[in-house]
């Protein structure tokens, strides 16, 4: 109940401040009118394959370039490195709008359904006219303004894989979410945009699985729909993350009724990123730095017998312990002439069969208890 009650007390003070200004409690609360169709699993799958491919070659290239700082003199000068990542960062993301602007604010606005008050280029279609808010959306050609955002997007999502690349692994804190939510939004928006004009420009005859749906006049196929469902692909390629990343999207967008494309875009981003590569961004930062981590995927090889890990080197009788009689010099005299952390509890010396295992610290504690209790 104490958790509850804190959780309680979180989302009223959260709701009360309204920190992100949208009077809602999720950073990128989404509302979108049409659901998702049955067909569009294929597209979204390839989303998660491609949030896959694009979460390896990120693990690859941002470890070899961690070793070359860890093994080169650019480790030894960690200051000029983060101004010269941070001059670069903003010469090149400065000419375009979509690099210029917050990471948040362009993850928002490719989640963003186009309506009357988005007049953003990626919006821009021909013959498109909201004359009513509540009216549904209507299919349409795409106009310059987005054949134009498409190829500033491209770029923006190239300059954003190279520059989280040299980020990432430095000596400030430097994010991982955003970056990838910020490609994965970018990848999404693109495919989600060519599914929409592959509609519009078939709509009259498409084949029986649109279910009639897209053969109106309304559009069937929302793209900032396919930026979430990306977003959650390229995150998941890079962390590895399976049912944690869908309950972060959830708590990002609000969006629950969209839980089987995220979830189907996710499994299929972890299988081909484990594929290509059994370790996601940290575990691969772990074992670059060599933290004492024991991951629970980790196959170890045994070529050992264990008559070779118990029997001493030097031919000696192997130190047991019997259950019945053995004496507390007798145990005191085999802590005493062996360094060993454990000592195997056996029948007896004559059938040493065995009957469990008892740790040095216990043998100590409990003979130390047992001596103060006799000077009592």
């Amino acid at each position: 109940w104490r958790s509850f009650f804190c959780a309680l007390v979180a989302a009223f003070v959260l709701q009360s401040i309204n920190p992100f200004g949208n009077e809602h409690s999720v950073l990128f609360y989404v509302e979108y009118n049409k659901p998702w169709l049955f067909f569009e699993l294929i597209p979204f799958l390839f989303l998660g394959i491609v949030g896959g491919l694009i979460g390896s070659l990120f693990i690859r290239a941002n470890i070899y370039w961690c070793k070359f700082r860890k093994t080169s003199k650019l480790g030894q000068y960690p200051v000029i490195e983060v101004i010269v990542v941070a001059c670069v960062t903003a010469l090149f993301a400065f000419p375009n709008k979509y690099t210029r602007m917050n990471a948040s604010e362009l993850i928002y606005l490719l989640f963003t359904q186009c309506g009357v008050t988005n007049e953003h280029d990626i919006c821009d279609y021909v013959d498109r006219n909201f004359t009513n808010a509540n009216h549904a959306v209507p299919i349409a050609e795409a106009g310059y303004g987005v054949y134009t955002a498409l190829w500033q997007l491209s770029l923006a999502l190239v300059f954003k894989m190279i520059i989280t690349i040299f980020t990432f692994g430095m000596k400030v804190p430097a994010g991982l979410f955003i970056p990838s939510l910020a490609m994965g939004a970018i990848v999404g928006r693109i495919v989600g945009i060519g599914m929409e004009q592959f509609v519009f420009s078939y709509h009259e005859s498409l084949p029986w699985f649109f279910e009639g749906k897209c053969s109106q006049d309304e559009s069937c196929i929302t793209p900032g729909l396919y930026a979430m469902v990306g977003a959650a692909a390229v995150l998941g390629g890079v962390t590895r993350m399976t049912v944690s990343l869908i309950v972060i999207m959830f708590e990002l967008t609000g969006g629950v009724r969209y839980i089987v494309p995220l979830m189907a875009a996710s499994m299929a981003s972890k299988w081909v990123g484990d594929a290509l590569g059994r370790m996601g961004i940290y575990d691969a930062h772990i074992d670059l730095n060599g933290y004492p981590f024991l991951d629970v995927k980790d196959e170890f090889g045994h070529t050992t017998l264990a008559a070779d890990v118990m029997q001493p080197q030097r031919n000696e009788p192997l130190a047991v312990i019997t259950q019945d009689s053995t004496t507390v010099a007798e145990l005191q005299q085999i802590m005493k002439s062996t360094d060993h952390n454990g000592f195997p509890v056996v029948v007896s010396r004559e059938s040493q069969y065995l009957v469990g295992f008892v740790l040095r610290r216990d043998l100590l504690l409990a003979t130390d208890n047992a001596r103060a209790r006799l000077e009592s």
